[in-house]
């Protein structure tokens, strides 16, 4: 139901909307330490009408960090691959054609690239008081998660949203674990 709730929030929103809260988005991304100091930042590409953030993932090559971005595979767990500016990027239909995604062009990692990350930023449409956060709900990045902690890596977990995304609580299932911080247009907000 809440999932629901915002993507239709999401849906009502102008390119020009998102496009007015993405460089805020970078910049504030951009002020956390926990990318100030990373070497190697997995990401994705926006699309659609979520949080913009291809300025960000410009922003951290610039710095020379190494961008790691997903691939969908067919079981919708994500290989990955390294981010070399918007031409490195190609369109990939999945589902039958109903959802197109900006994927990198590149050299294929395997699943594991991902735990080798400083940190990780995490998609989502929602986050709570305590840090968790409530995806699309295809559970690509809950294997991710649960890859990350098989590795024993500790990568900081950020979610980038719009400021009403912040919200009191959302479900939780047994394997859902809190992200360190989410970031707005309007400021930060870390988790213990």
């Amino acid at each position: 139901m809440l999932r629901r709730e915002l993507l239709l929030v999401r849906k009502g929103l102008t390119q020009d909307d998102v496009r007015k809260t993405t460089d805020a988005l970078a910049t504030r991304a951009l002020d956390l330490p926990e990318l100030a100091h990373a070497r190697t930042v997995a990401a994705y590409v926006s699309v659609g009408s979520e949080p913009g953030t291809l300025a960000l993932l410009d922003a951290l090559r610039a710095r020379g960090v190494r961008v790691l971005l997903p691939v969908l595979l067919p079981d919708n767990d994500l290989d990955w691959g390294v981010y070399d500016g918007e031409g490195s990027l190609a369109r990939v239909q999945h589902g039958g054609g109903r959802m197109a995604l900006l994927e990198p062009a590149g050299e294929r990692l395997g699943p594991d690239a991902v735990t080798g990350a400083d940190a990780v930023l995490l998609p989502g449409l929602a986050v709570d008081a305590r840090g968790m956060r409530l995806g699309r709900g295809g559970g690509s990045y809950d294997r991710v998660l649960a890859r990350l902690e098989r590795a024993g890596a500790d990568p900081a977990l950020v979610v980038l949203l719009y400021d009403s995304e912040v919200v009191d609580r959302v479900p939780e299932e047994e394997h859902d674990r809190p992200v360190h911080a989410v970031v707005t247009p309007s400021g930060v907000r870390r988790f213990a």
